[in-house]
């Protein structure tokens, strides 16, 4: 049963590859289109690193919220001292990263 499943899916594909291909090569069809702009053209535009930074940072911070979300969940099973220790340790470490950041100014937008 299972080699007349492998064999059909191997036709079907084989179908599949062979009737999907374009037959028509044209070179205004395979140019790859933008807009109306000339792709020969470099299309590379500078890039503000503030904001790859920013980007970076909150990213960073995003996933650091994600880790304190499961703080909630084992409140009820766990001691409550060793749960106010660690979560206010990891609290801590945030902090001290949040202030280290604005410190060295990386988080004013403008200079």
């Amino acid at each position: 049963m299972s080699l007349l499943i492998i064999s059909i899916s191997i036709i079907m594909m084989s179908l599949a590859s062979i009737l999907s291909k374009k037959s028509f090569f044209d070179r205004e069809k395979l140019s790859p289109f933008e807009c109306g702009f000339d792709p020969k053209t470099p299309a590379r535009l500078t890039f503000s690193l503030r904001f790859f930074l920013i980007a970076v940072i909150f990213l960073i911070f995003d996933v650091e919220i994600a880790l304190l979300i499961p703080f909630l969940y084992i409140f009820n099973y766990s001691n409550l001292f060793m749960w106010t220790l660690t979560s206010m340790t990891f609290l801590l470490i945030l902090l001290v990263g949040l202030y280290h950041e604005w410190n060295q100014g990386a988080l004013n937008w403008a200079d």
